[in-house]
């Protein structure tokens, strides 16, 4: 059953941006693209790093730290040094609300 909860106002949430929150199910970092809202754990599947601050390219996350990559759209990683897919949550926006669902 889907547990959704409140990340921030949808306008305070522009194109372009990202933010982080903190919920019983770990840090999870929500983008919001030109594609809508998605979001991901905070976490590098190789180091356990924050990703959040890594530079966006397209519908791709770089971790900060060692480079790797990720699709935000499936979490998959893309290159060494991360083997390890990350999670993706459902995100949607209500009542002017984003909010992720964190029942994966």
């Amino acid at each position: 059953m889907a547990e959704w909860i409140d990340v921030c106002s949808a306008e305070s949430l522009p194109k372009g941006e990202r933010t982080v929150v903190d919920t019983d199910a770990g840090k999870i970092a929500v983008f919001h693209l030109s594609q809508g809202l998605y979001a991901i754990e905070d976490r590098c599947s190789h180091d356990n790093g924050e990703l959040a601050s890594g530079k966006l390219d397209g519908d791709e996350i770089i971790c900060p730290r060692h480079g790797a990559r990720f699709c935000i759209f499936n979490g998959k990683a893309l290159t060494p040094p991360a083997y390890e897919a990350i999670d993706v949550f459902e995100t949607r926006v209500s009542n002017g609300m984003v909010q992720v669902d964190i029942d994966n």
